[in-house]
């Protein structure tokens, strides 16, 4: 089944993991390191992007809510509408810390920042 931008519904999380995210000036802002996934609800939490760093070196892990990002062909990745302030002002971390407690405290202060949907309601 595809979706309304006419690509397919499902996709492997290995797929996600490395493509790039740009902001919609074109810019890239970094790219996707991983996918988190909430186990109660069986929806996708965030994507972890991480950006920032050269060589593994200083690189910020930031969570954006998956319905921030819209894949673009063209591009070969991820484009969000999401400010270089927004992103500086967001919650960032390391990965592990980016789970604990269930992420859910984490996931709550995301989707207030981006004012996104929330899923889970």
């Amino acid at each position: 089944m595809t979706t309304a931008t006419g690509h397919t519904s499902a996709i492997r999380a290995s797929k996600v993991i490395g493509t790039s995210v740009y902001a919609t000036n074109g810019d890239k802002i970094g790219k996707v390191e991983d996918v988190v996934l909430d186990k109660q609800s069986n929806n996708i939490m965030f994507a972890v992007v991480g950006f920032g760093g050269f060589l593994g070196m200083n690189e910020k892990f930031h969570p954006l809510p998956w319905s921030t990002l819209d894949y673009e062909k063209q591009k070969d990745g991820y484009v969000v509408n999401v400010t270089k302030a927004q992103l500086e002002a967001a919650p960032a971390d390391g990965i592990d810390e980016l789970t604990r407690a269930d992420g859910d405290t984490l996931r709550d202060r995301i989707y207030d920042h981006y004012q996104a949907p929330r899923y889970w309601q």
